[in-house]
């Protein structure tokens, strides 16, 4: 960090759709040298809002948030306000919020078990063209960037409207995973699993696994092993 950066005062939005943790960090941050909050957000539209009105130097963004969520408006703002960098504050740290939202231009990434220093240098690392990242995130893209590459290379279309997670899920019930083994394959919780269960159970029609694995072969997604 140089020393222009380290001495100056970061001008912050906040944008978290529940106004208790909102709030309460706007006032943690009122206590700490080298930034300065100058708007809050509600949901993703406003911050975005909010950064074309204010054009603040760098926006704390949760992630689940309704109208707008965190990905959508780190992406929005990156596009059209190159100027104004977002750090990710949220609760989570699995690899569907993490990995979205730094595709989407977030050059920093906190939990909200964070402290008021560390969030302070990680909205000045930002603006010295670094990385804000806990060390927990920085752990696990070196895991992620280390794992040997298990998936085919071989694309397969997704039917009915499937998405390449959701049927990554089907596969994987259909090799036998139950939800835990998936979200350890995955990297991911046990919900984002549920989840995309849900979400390809309701566009397929399917009613249980069993439906799932019979589907997912007469698919082609998964062949029948030799012999």
């Amino acid at each position: 960090m140089t020393e222009e950066v380290r001495g100056r005062t970061a001008r912050v939005v906040v944008a978290d759709d529940q106004t208790v943790v909102r709030e309460g960090i706007v006032m943690l941050l009122g206590l700490l040298p080298g930034v300065e909050v100058v708007g809050a957000a509600g949901d993703g539209d406003e911050a975005v809002r909010l950064v074309a009105e204010l054009a603040p130097d760098v926006v704390l963004m949760d992630l689940r948030m309704p109208r707008c969520d965190g990905v959508e408006a780190t992406r929005r703002i990156r596009t059209e306000h190159p100027g104004t960098q977002v750090v990710v504050l949220t609760t989570y740290a699995d690899d569907d919020s993490l990995f979205p939202a730094l595709r989407a231009g977030a050059r920093g990434y906190l939990t909200k078990d964070a402290g008021g220093d560390e969030i302070v240098r990680a909205v000045h690392s930002v603006l010295s063209g670094d990385a804000g990242l806990s060390p927990s995130i920085q752990r696990r893209l070196l895991e992620r960037l280390s794992e040997p590459e298990t998936r085919p290379a071989e694309p397969v279309e997704a039917p009915d409207g499937l998405t390449g997670r959701e049927t990554e899920v089907l596969v994987l019930i259909a090799e036998g995973l139950s939800n835990q083994e998936i979200a350890r394959s995955l990297h991911v919780s046990t919900a984002t699993v549920k989840t995309h269960i849900n979400n390809l159970f309701a566009k397929t029609g399917l009613k249980d696994r069993a439906q799932a694995v019979r589907y997912a072969y007469a698919k082609g997604l998964v062949r029948p092993p030799a012999g």
